[in-house]
């Protein structure tokens, strides 16, 4: 097993979650990735919230690794890709640019998110897919939103998923995978987007938390 992963069974098929926050699908030789939303540092700031910049520098170094890691063929990204109108920003496509040019081998697929639509897409150099939900893909629905899809597993993102863990002195709420028996919702890639607690819903669930450099499993 590679270090930072959990290869676990999604209704049938292997998965690789890995503490970067993103899942690998080793016989497509895919690496799904939700919630990125590049450029929301950019959008705080162009708006008047003096936030600290770096949040994309540090989603794109974190993408580098996983991409050593796994040798993907593609990269499906599920929804939100950008921030909004203002992710474009030229320090903001600057560094996008860079990263691609250091990948430009990879096929790059953005299934479309709400975000998305507000922020519009890169630039026809940047070559990104973008698809409508679902995408399939082996036996995946690829989605932004969170649903159901008859004769295919989905897999989304939009949620931003977490997961209180505590005990008698301390808790905290950690990103989380989550997969029901037809569908399975992955965290929030992006380093600046807060996360939605999935406690409640998610009893009966599968739950896998990142933890630093760990993945786990955890009782629901």
């Amino acid at each position: 097993m590679t270090a930072g992963t959990l290869t676990v069974d999604v209704a049938g098929h292997a998965l690789l979650l890995s503490a970067g926050r993103a899942a690998f699908d080793p016989q497509l030789c895919a690496l799904f990735i939700a919630d990125a939303h590049f450029g929301k540092d950019a959008v705080f700031r162009a708006r008047g919230i003096p936030v600290p910049a770096g949040t994309t520098g540090e989603s794109l170094a974190r993408l580098d690794a996983l991409v050593k890691t796994h040798r993907p063929a593609s990269i499906v990204f599920l929804g939100d890709l950008l921030h909004a109108r203002e992710s474009h920003a030229q320090e903001t496509l600057d560094a996008l640019s860079a990263w691609r040019a250091r990948h430009r081998a990879l096929r790059l697929v953005l299934v479309e998110g709400n975000h998305d639509r507000h922020a519009g897409a890169l630039p026809d150099a940047f070559g990104v897919e973008i698809v409508k939900e679902p995408f399939a893909m082996g036996p995946w629905a690829l989605c932004h939103h969170p649903r159901t899809v008859d004769g295919a597993y989905a897999l989304a993102g939009h949620e931003h998923p977490v997961y209180r863990v505590a005990t008698r002195l301390d808790r905290a709420r950690l990103p989380c995978f989550r997969f029901g028996a037809r569908a399975g919702v992955l965290p929030a890639f992006g380093g600046f987007t807060g996360g939605f607690e999935v406690n409640e819903r998610a009893r009966g669930e599968a739950i896998y938390v990142v933890a630093g450099e760990r993945v786990f499993g955890v009782r629901t």
